[in-house]
């Protein structure tokens, strides 16, 4: 292993050998059985004799930091950062700008492993055709094709882009061309790409309340000053938006967390007042390929005819939130600035993944695991509806007929019931976590994508006990 030694023009130079040495050991740069330049290398990339090299060697060895092996090499010896201190870091002189301060950190469901795991808009991992994929990303890695290994397109791979405009044009009534999708990074990628070439510092931005925090969250991060809209049984409540709104974020089609999809005379007000407003709509169809009963209603997008909404779709609910890929759909004036936002932000998403997923969809495979996933997911709402119907009779379900999760209001506040649980294993999440207003909403969002159908009642139950017992009030 490499590494930087910094020699001044005085003696001392082994000491000064020895003591960088040591310090990379302590504080982790190097790891316990990392090797070391052999001395007589160390010395000419050093310009100084070998013995002053071997000498520190030999100090380092002597003290338990290095181990010496015949024929091997010298190499960082086992356990040698014995102090365990982290690297000295210097003064905390810098600080982030204030807006930071109010976002919250990255949500523990990162790093828990629940009993029960009702968390909504995560799918079951354990049904993707992985052998599939893994065949069609060899395939990919042995053609080696060099277009795939260099730096790409930064609206997309094209392969991708067709299969994007066809799957939506059949499956959602969007009709769109490759030209106007773009590839991005999840769905986050594309609400932040629409929010830097559409507002501008200080501008109001219109999101659902109670709504998907993070787009809530990225808006004022970028300088912009986003207010909740309320939400009704038809959706969000156009008369409430704004006027001076620039951007107006929604999820029509399955609004979060309540599930409720906006009605058509809703969509035609909603699109009406973006014409006479001067602003845009960012539909975001986050997980409509799972739905359940009824005939989808037109997206937004297909609905309008001037140019005044943006389409949003991920990848990550409906096949692996690992893939990282998601798509935006623009009015064909903001296709240059998009590209442009999208070049300077991370250049591309990842061609490899993007070339193996556009064969995935092209080969018909999406489309049969849409189908199995589909079916399973049906099969786990309905065990969800029944038992939280006879478990938990005061709560009132939210009708609903798409997605991964249900929700249901409740009479009497369910906070001190969600703690308990989830200190216990049982990871569920309120509607007031998704409300800017802390309290103002009190309910349960159950999803069911990434918890097997055998564990859904036993989780319920034992939601239900803690809702009967002391400890929910502790």
């Amino acid at each position: 292993m490499d590494i930087q030694i910094e020699l001044g023009a005085g003696r001392g130079r082994r000491d000064a050998i020895y003591r960088q040495i040591r310090e990379a050991i302590l504080d982790g740069r190097l790891r316990d059985g990392d090797a070391l330049p052999p001395t007589r290398e160390l010395a000419q990339r050093l310009a100084v004799s070998r013995n002053t090299v071997s000498a520190a060697y030999d100090r380092l060895v002597a003290e338990g930091f290095l181990e010496s092996r015949v024929g091997a090499g010298t190499f960082v010896g086992a356990g040698a950062r014995r102090d365990g201190r982290a690297p000295d870091s210097g003064p905390a002189s810098l600080t982030a700008v204030p807006v930071w301060d109010d976002v919250p950190r990255p949500p523990d469901r990162f790093r828990e492993q629940p009993s029960f795991d009702f968390r909504s808009g995560a799918p079951d991992v354990s049904l993707f055709p992985f052998d599939t994929w893994r065949r069609l990303v060899t395939q990919q890695l042995r053609r080696s094709r060099h277009d795939l290994l260099t730096y790409g397109d930064p609206q997309g791979h094209p392969g991708l882009r067709e299969a994007i405009a066809r799957h939506i044009g059949v499956s959602r009534a969007v009709r769109v061309t490759a030209d106007d999708v773009l590839v991005t990074n999840g769905s986050q990628q594309a609400v932040d790409l629409a929010a830097r070439v559409l507002v501008e510092p200080g501008a109001r931005v219109a999101v659902e309340d109670p709504g998907y925090p993070p787009p809530r969250q990225l808006f004022a991060t970028l300088g912009a000053r986003p207010v909740g809209v309320p939400v009704d049984d038809e959706g969000i409540v156009v008369d409430a938006i704004p006027d001076d709104c620039r951007l107006v974020y929604v999820t029509p089609s399955h609004q979060f967390p309540l599930g409720v999809s906006m009605s058509m005379a809703r969509r035609v007000a909603l699109i009406d007042w973006a014409r006479r407003h001067d602003a845009a709509i960012l539909e975001d169809d986050y997980d409509t390929e799972f739905r359940y009963t009824g005939r989808p209603l037109e997206p937004l997008r297909s609905l309008d005819s001037g140019g005044r909404v943006l389409y949003i779709g991920s990848f990550s609910k409906v096949l692996l939130p690992g893939l990282r890929l998601g798509f935006l759909v623009a009015p064909p004036g903001l296709r240059p600035a998009l590209a442009k936002a999208k070049y300077l932000t991370d250049w591309h998403s990842a061609s490899l993944t993007q070339a193996a997923l556009a064969e995935f969809m092209d080969s018909g495979e999406f489309a049969r695991h849409i189908r199995r996933t589909r079916r399973e997911y049906a099969a786990r709402r309905e065990v969800v509806c029944r038992v939280v119907a006879r478990v938990f009779p005061e709560l009132r379900l939210i009708p609903s007929s798409a997605g991964l999760h249900v929700s249901a209001f409740s009479a009497t506040p369910v906070r001190p019931m969600v703690r308990a649980a989830r200190r216990a294993g049982v990871r569920i999440y309120t509607l007031g976590d998704f409300t800017g207003v802390r309290d103002a909403l009190d309910g349960l969002v159950f999803g069911f994508g990434a918890i097997p159908r055998d564990r859904i009642e036993p989780g319920l139950r034992e939601l239900r006990a803690f809702a009967d017992s002391d400890r929910a009030l502790t």
